[in-house]
């Protein structure tokens, strides 16, 4: 490969970024979440930590369905079959 030709690693990196640019946002919403309720867990607020904590997981199952889904829409699935009839 020349000095200017990116690596086969690079590309593939490159291109699940533009793929899934919400995937990064749904993990920071969901970090955000997570710690939001696990502070006011901590403050002595269950009731609003145990709805934070519901928030969590609609959040977490949204981003790893966008996950499916762009895969699913890229042709990146898995139980898709290669051979064609």
């Amino acid at each position: 490969m020349g000095a200017g030709e990116p690596s086969l690693e690079e590309l593939l990196e490159e291109k699940k970024r533009v793929r899934n640019p919400l995937v990064p946002v749904g993990a920071l919403i969901t970090a955000g979440v997570l710690t939001a309720g696990l502070i006011s867990f901590r403050q002595g607020n269950s009731r609003l930590g145990q709805m934070l904590m519901r928030a969590r997981v609609v959040v977490q199952g949204a981003t790893v369905a966008l996950m499916v889904g762009t895969a699913y829409y890229y042709g990146e699935n898995p139980w898709k079959s290669s051979e064609t009839p």
